[in-house]
């Protein structure tokens, strides 16, 4: 059995788009092992992937001494590295640790000094999506082919459609919904969705804007829908006065208030998630729930890169070649503040209630 190391050590969202990594490693060369190396932050999501078979903590071995960083790779006894997020003492480790195979970016100078394997990769410019670039690392692997028994017939194939790429993307949520939360989305009435809204970013994408999420929040109560809101703590705290303001249409706030692993199970027990390009609404595409996500159309933050990836996900972008014009003030892009919340609406309503995530029908 061969086991493969896939690193990505930074937001929740990108760790969602390199499941396809892992996922296509276990067609390639069935029977195979796959480990995460992630952030704490991320334990949840690589324990509710199908295709992730451990997980090796970053934050855990950061303040190891540099012989005990190396055992810990050595520990995983693994064949091949695959660097998807490029990290200079990962590296340095994995080549000192003898994995006999390190795959990293030809863009990266550490690389040529730490992996023996190298792609030609350049993301800011290329007009794939995230999560077919990820898939561009197992590249080299085709000379791997006779660990597999199909031979030449398993050889990778780039890029996957992103059709394909989709099937990859597949989260389950590992943990029961707390009979509380449970008993909250169970109270819905025949008809009625209960829709998140996940209103922050934590600075990593362009944001809707309050004032739309407050309007899309009333119109969806006005429609007879059921409305909760999650967020962090400190966004909790952020948006207090906003969350006072519409506490009555809301049937719930949760922020501050779900670990990751409760995080998923609520988003897998309620119908669908309206988002920016943040971590949430990858969790929902992947856990197959109707995922909307809401984007400017300036290159690299564009739904072409980041789109949620699921049966059930969408986006809305507003119709402009791009709005570089926002670039000098982010905060006051006016493109993705132009999808109006009555558009949003308008998509929404043509979701179907869904029966819950372990149901046969």
């Amino acid at each position: 059995m061969k086991t493969f190391l896939v690193s990505r050590i930074d937001a929740i969202g990108d760790v969602v788009l390199t499941l396809p990594v892992c996922g296509r490693l276990r067609q390639l060369f069935p029977g195979c092992r796959v480990v995460l190396v992630g952030r704490t932050y991320t334990r949840a999501v690589a324990e509710a992937c199908p295709w992730v078979d451990g997980f090796l903590n970053y934050d855990e071995l950061l303040p190891l001494r540099r012989l005990e960083q190396v055992q810990m790779l050595r520990d995983v006894e693994a064949d091949v590295v695959i660097h998807v997020f490029p990290n200079k003492l990962l590296a340095r480790l994995a080549r000192r640790a003898g994995i006999p195979t390190r795959i990293g970016t030809r863009n990266r100078w550490f690389h040529w000094l730490t992996c023996n394997q190298l792609v030609s990769l350049s993301r800011r410019h290329s007009p794939l999506h995230e999560a077919q670039l990820n898939l561009q690392l197992l590249e080299p692997l085709e000379h791997l082919a006779d660990w597999n028994p199909a031979g030449p017939a398993a050889r990778p194939k780039f890029p996957l459609t992103l059709g394909e790429v989709a099937e990859l993307v597949r989260l389950q949520a590992g943990k029961a919904l707390a009979a509380e939360w449970q008993q909250l989305l169970a109270a819905r009435q025949p008809g009625q969705l209960n829709v998140v809204l996940h209103p922050r970013s934590r600075g990593s994408a362009r944001e809707w804007g309050l004032a739309h999420f407050g309007a899309l929040a009333r119109l969806l109560h006005e429609a007879g829908h059921r409305v909760f809101v999650t967020g962090t703590a400190a966004e909790g705290e952020e948006l207090a006065s906003w969350l006072q303001e519409h506490g009555p249409v809301l049937a719930g706030n949760l922020t501050g208030r779900l670990s990751l692993p409760q995080l998923l199970a609520f988003i897998a027990g309620a119908d669908g998630l309206v988002a920016g390009s943040t971590g949430p609404v990858h969790l929902a595409a992947a856990l197959g729930r109707y995922a909307l996500g809401l984007y400017p159309p300036i290159r690299p933050m564009h739904p072409g890169r980041w789109a949620p990836l699921g049966a059930h996900a969408h986006y809305l972008v507003f119709d402009r070649p791009d709005c570089s014009d926002c670039r000098k003030q982010p905060a006051a892009c006016t493109c993705i503040r132009a999808i109006a919340s009555l558009q949003v609406l308008a998509h929404i309503q043509e979701w179907q209630v869904l029966p819950p995530p372990d149901s046969k029908s």
